[in-house]
């Protein structure tokens, strides 16, 4: 049930920030659909005891290739996908932290979260990227062996 009420909330976050950006209305339940589907396998990571770091590249590899596969079948940008999407995954809490640590002078505290943003923030951009170099790998790789093939003919 935890997993249903996750699953739901997050996909309302990913949808509501399409809809705020002024995604178009075509993309939004894909876009609401990828990021509750990162999200859920960040959630459920860091539920087996997965650190938040490691757990939020598996969230952003899952999250970007739902929106490879939907920028596809709707033929629509990838960045629409992966902007609605990513907002589920993005530590605004820890950021918070930090802050607040920053204004109340506990400096130590604000280190620790500050440094913790960076490292969630860095997996989050590293499994966008990781997951789009695979796919352009496989792309090319794909139109290369079609290339050959019609050579042989």
């Amino acid at each position: 049930m935890l997993y249903v009420v996750q699953f739901i909330l997050s996909f309302f976050a990913a949808a509501g920030f399409g809809i705020l950006f002024n995604a178009p209305s075509r993309t939004i339940f894909a876009g609401g659909l990828s990021g509750a589907c990162g999200w859920l396998v960040y959630f459920a990571a860091t539920e087996f005891g997965i650190e938040p770091v490691i757990a939020s590249f598996f969230g952003a590899i899952v999250l970007t290739m739902l929106s490879i596969v939907s920028s596809r079948k709707l033929r629509a940008p990838i960045i629409i996908f992966i902007t609605c999407g990513i907002i589920p995954l993005v530590p605004g809490g820890v950021a918070y932290n930090a802050m607040r640590s920053v204004v109340l002078q506990n400096y130590d505290m604000a280190l620790a979260y500050g440094f913790q943003v960076a490292l969630v923030s860095m997996a989050i951009a590293m499994g966008i990227i990781s997951t789009e170099m695979i796919d352009s790998l496989f792309q090319t790789l794909k139109r290369e062996v079609k290339n050959m093939r019609k050579k042989e003919a």
